[in-house]
């Protein structure tokens, strides 16, 4: 089986609808961060909430406390909306590769840490790098999730697509591949995002179960280039054409 590690999104789609199912892991493992947000939303403290989304207008910061308090939520998928989700573009692919990516991907949120991209969630806003009040999300996950996501991932051949940052949050304890992109020979960095998402859009395509697999994998506008290991990683560079 194959296992995508994904990055979330700045941006989300507003919105949802009210569910009660639960998320990867042990739900109580994140009460204390979750009870954090919400304490600071509800306090309608405008200077604490700006901060903590990284936003300055009222009406870009309105969506997320009024669709949190309303308990709206929907598919972590759907939810994020920016540029690697932008070129994944979801809701053009077909029933099949949709289920796929739901089981097949995990994505590492600054509020709720490693959840399935199946998973409800509520709209939120986590700017990357910010404390929820006197919590360090990417500290307080990887205390938490390790271990879980060690034996949830043992038997799974593991793609990281996730950017750097999200590294802090989880390293895996076994064998796991990356991705990196060149473009005339440079590193690509914030294009890299979109990268990511037309590769996982053809993982999911192609319902590619395995690292094997995904070495066969032609994507359109990417050629394989190098392939570098070192220690647990395996690094494959592609020249983008």
């Amino acid at each position: 089986m194959l296992t995508i590690l994904f990055s979330p999104s700045e941006n989300k789609t507003s919105g949802g609808t009210p569910s009660n199912t639960e998320i990867f892991g042990a739900q109580s493992a994140r009460e204390s961060i979750l009870q954090s947000y919400g304490n600071i939303i509800a306090s309608s403290d405008e200077t604490a909430i700006s901060e903590l989304f990284g936003l300055k207008k009222s009406i870009e910061i309105a969506p997320y406390v009024t669709d949190y308090l309303a308990e709206l939520k929907m598919p972590a998928i759907e939810r994020y909306d920016g540029v690697a989700y932008d070129y994944l573009d979801y809701s053009s692919l077909d029933s099949h590769a949709k289920e796929f990516l739901k089981e097949h991907t995990i994505i590492f949120s600054n509020l709720y840490g490693p959840i399935l991209a199946g998973d409800y969630i509520l709209n939120y806003k986590v700017k990357q790098g910010n404390s929820i009040g006197a919590i360090a999300p990417e500290r307080f996950y990887k205390e938490r999730f390790s271990y879980q996501l060690d034996l949830y991932l043992a038997k799974s051949d593991i793609l990281d697509l996730r950017a750097g940052y999200y590294d802090k949050f989880y390293t895996p304890n076994k064998e796991f591949t990356t991705l990196k992109f060149l473009k005339d020979g440079k590193v690509v960095s914030h294009w890299a995002k979109a990268y990511r998402g037309l590769v996982l859009r053809s993982i999911a395509q192609n319902q590619t179960d395995s690292i094997e697999d995904f070495m066969k994998l032609e994507i359109e506008g990417l050629m394989p280039k190098e392939i570098k290991r070192v220690k647990n990683k395996t690094e494959v560079v592609y020249e983008i054409i």
